[in-house]
């Protein structure tokens, strides 16, 4: 019962504060999700920082999305929004009520969003690692390097089109004492696990 007014309370202080700042606002499986543009990104994550009414001190996680191929192409909302988001998870100390955050970035070939590192500190490395593994860029980012992958690695290995096995491989050559990139050596094949079933496996029947 608590919860269900915490939400609903939540629910009309952010229409009640952001307006029309607000693309879309849902409830679903006991959580609210509010997706906003790409020009209203920053100050809405400032509003939702400094506002009182809802005080989202903390930011918990920050993650890039790839909408290409949604649910393997089942007709959704996201079948004509941009490829790429950002969806970050959000919670009020003071108020005690958490928030997701989802922004869209326009430009397919190359999404860029602003860098919320300057309202919430904590995205700085989450924001390295969604340009490492998605190529989203973040404007203003103070340190925007890989995170995970190295130095020299090609692509963006969370993106629904990156190939399962790489670009490139790495080995360490004795005539050269150091280790080099080459092209992927690995053939792709497809594995069909086979299945042996028993009719009494467990003592059932």
């Amino acid at each position: 019962m608590t919860i269900t007014v915490s939400i609903d309370t939540l629910q009309t202080s952010l229409r009640h504060v952001l307006g029309t700042q607000i693309q879309d606002l849902q409830l679903a499986l006991g959580e609210l999700t509010l997706t906003v543009k790409e020009n209203d990104y920053l100050a809405v994550a400032t509003t939702l920082r400094d506002h009182p009414a809802l005080a989202f001190e903390q930011l918990l996680d920050l993650c890039g999305m790839d909408y290409s191929a949604y649910k393997d192409g089942a007709e959704s909302k996201y079948t004509q929004a941009p490829r790429y988001a950002v969806v970050l998870h959000l919670l009020s100390l003071t108020h005690n009520w958490r928030l997701r955050l989802r922004v869209h970035a326009s430009d397919d070939d190359m999404p860029q969003l602003d860098s919320v590192t300057n309202v919430w500190n904590a995205a700085n490395w989450f924001e390295r690692e969604a340009f490492d593994l998605f190529g989203i860029l973040f404007k203003d980012h103070v340190d925007l390097r890989r995170l995970l992958t190295d130095y020299g690695f090609i692509g963006h290995p969370f993106r629904k089109d990156f190939p399962t096995s790489g670009h490139v491989e790495m080995r360490y050559d004795a005539e050269q004492k150091r280790v080099i990139y080459q092209p992927v050596t690995i053939e792709p094949r497809e594995i069909t696990p086979r299945i042996i079933r028993e009719d009494q496996y467990g003592g059932l029947k």
